[in-house]
């Protein structure tokens, strides 16, 4: 949703609402490194125990992953 301190949409409507709003500010440019990124919302997702929220990490990118190997095993990982 752009606010680091409270990341959290509210349905997947909140989820298409922050993804819109994204296109129009992010600037993609490398290096690109996913794997923080996936073990971030992985620690994120392991703190909610009792299943009453989920977690999607959308992943867009240019085409060049700086990290692909640490992405693929962060992403084996955490599935």
């Amino acid at each position: 949703n752009g606010d680091a301190a409270n990341p959290a949409c509210s349905g997947i409507e909140g989820v298409l609402e922050a993804y819109h709003r994204s296109l129009r500010s992010v600037q993609l440019y490398g290096p690109t490194n996913f794997a923080p990124v996936v073990n971030h919302v992985a620690r994120s997702a392991a703190e909610v125990l009792d299943g009453s929220q989920y977690f999607v990490l959308l992943i867009i990118t240019d085409g060049v992953i700086s990290d692909m190997a640490q992405t693929k095993e962060a992403i084996v990982n955490v599935s």
